[in-house]
């Protein structure tokens, strides 16, 4: 982390500040609304503490649904210029490395003051919206609030449920009103999701591995694929990031928009089509690319993952960038949006907190605590430290995979290509799941073929796994 220009340990300042709070924040101000009677929820992994959202859905009678997001009021502990926010504007997001969790707030906030806890009374950002069956946003505000989270709950447990193979988790079994609001949310976010597939927006499954501990030490590193929950609670957080841009623009204030913009390599998305015996149109599409995805899907959902992955490199890395009132935008290209705005996770995003605080200011009819300078280099500046975080959590993903591999020299192991180019060839094992490279067997190997490897060499420092293919 310290080599990439990032900070593992907080400030004796940052530290002093976060245990002189004496409890959540609090505000007198008779604006704030009291909604704590509603039956919120949260849906995160398991483990997590560092709750930033809330959710909540009524029916209402012409068949559309009102849908409220909170997110934890932040900004109400974390002063700007203070000690605590000087670490986070450093680092600009929680590093989540398979070794170790470097939160971008001190834990006594991020876990528990400025987390919306189960059962803890919270302040709160809430966006509200009013959905049409079709996914259409047709009215939304935002406000603040007091809440209170009725059920912490984990994607694994809720898909599970969702999808008929399993009971509900304990807190959903006791409450009916529960059941029925997780049941309107999906219902919500599956019609929110059909529209963005309707004008554009990728339908891509990407797999992250996630590390497994066994009294302490590190025993696997397995995939966790996408699910229900997962998309319910990515269809809401993407209808308030939306939201929150709009928002901002109508107010005529200045703002950090997080886009995608239209890809440059897209011919190599035009060559792998070719590949695959498809095609894909020679200028950029985003329509076009999603149908050919979900045809994808359709034909070969086993590689559908490795797929995703290709299109992900080719589509290039979001980015931060200025959104000056009035002025044209960008856009993300594979959500095919040209509003978005990162809002719904200050406890573990710079841009999130920078961009609550711009709304707090509107709400409060204050002028913007930011000037356009001032937010063009905080969006490069975030922008960069975000790509050294990924690069951290990715070399220390490599290293715990050489670890875990380093006593299985000279074992075989089933495969598949997932990249091809001048620097090499590439397979990813499954258990655990890993990526190497093939430095001897690898002539007329292509992405996508099935191989069966044997294991070589690891190098833990550096995260190198190499195989040989198997005859």
């Amino acid at each position: 982390m310290r080599e990439r220009g990032l900070a593992p340990e907080f400030s004796t300042d940052a530290l002093r500040q976060a245990e002189a709070l004496v409890g959540p924040a609090q505000d007198a101000d008779p604006a704030i609304k009291d909604l704590r009677g509603l039956p919120w929820s949260s849906i995160d992994n398991d483990d997590s503490r560092d709750l930033d959202q809330v959710e909540v859905a009524e029916r209402l009678g012409d068949g559309a649904c009102t849908v409220r997001v909170a997110i934890a009021d932040v900004d109400s502990c974390v002063g700007a210029g203070s000690p605590i926010d000087a670490h986070a504007l450093l680092n600009t997001t929680s590093v989540y490395t398979a070794a170790q969790i470097f939160p971008m707030l001190p834990e006594r906030l991020s876990t528990n003051l400025t987390s919306l806890a189960e059962d803890q009374e919270r302040l709160a950002i809430v966006f509200e919206m009013t959905i049409a069956p079709d996914g259409q946003v047709l009215e939304s505000s935002l406000y603040r609030a007091l809440v209170r989270n009725q059920a912490k709950l984990a994607y694994a447990a809720v898909a599970a449920w969702l999808e008929g193979r399993a009971g509900a988790p304990a807190r959903v079994q006791e409450s009916r009103e529960l059941q029925q609001q997780l049941r309107l949310q999906d219902e919500v976010a599956q019609q929110l999701r059909g529209l963005r597939h309707q004008h554009g927006a990728l339908d891509l499954q990407t797999e992250e591995a996630r590390a497994v501990f066994d009294n302490g030490l590190l025993s696997d590193l397995k995939p966790e694929p996408q699910n229900r929950a997962h998309e319910l609670i990515e269809d809401l957080m993407i209808a308030a990031n939306g939201v929150s841009a709009s928002y901002l623009q109508r107010k005529g204030l200045p703002s950090i928009r997080r886009v995608l913009r239209t890809p440059e390599r897209w011919d190599r998305l035009v060559l792998m089509a070719r590949e695959l015996g498809d095609a894909l149109p020679a200028v950029p599409d985003a329509a076009a690319l999603n149908a050919f995805l979900q045809r994808r899907k359709r034909v070969d959902p086993e590689h559908f993952a490795d797929l995703s992955l290709r299109v992900v490199k080719s589509l290039g890395s979001g980015e931060y960038a200025l959104q000056r009132p009035g002025a044209g935008s960008a856009g993300h290209f594979a959500l095919a949006t040209r509003d978005y705005a990162h809002s719904t996770a200050p406890n573990r995003r710079f841009p999130d907190l920078l961009t609550q605080r711009l709304l707090k200011a509107s709400l409060q009819g204050r002028p913007s605590p930011y000037s356009e300078t001032e937010l063009q280099g905080l969006a490069a500046h975030c922008t960069v430290q975000e790509n050294n975080a990924a690069k951290v959590e990715r070399q220390v993903r490599k290293s715990a995979a050489a670890m875990l591999l380093a006593s299985r020299v000279g074992q075989r192991f089933k495969g598949i290509v997932t990249g091809v180019s001048d620097k090499g060839t590439w397979v990813r094992v499954t258990s655990p799941a890993a990526e190497g490279r093939i430095i001897r067997g690898y002539e007329a190997l292509d992405v996508g073929d099935p191989v069966s490897v044997e294991l070589i060499h690891t190098d833990i420092a550096r995260g190198f796994v190499d195989f040989a293919r198997c005859r």
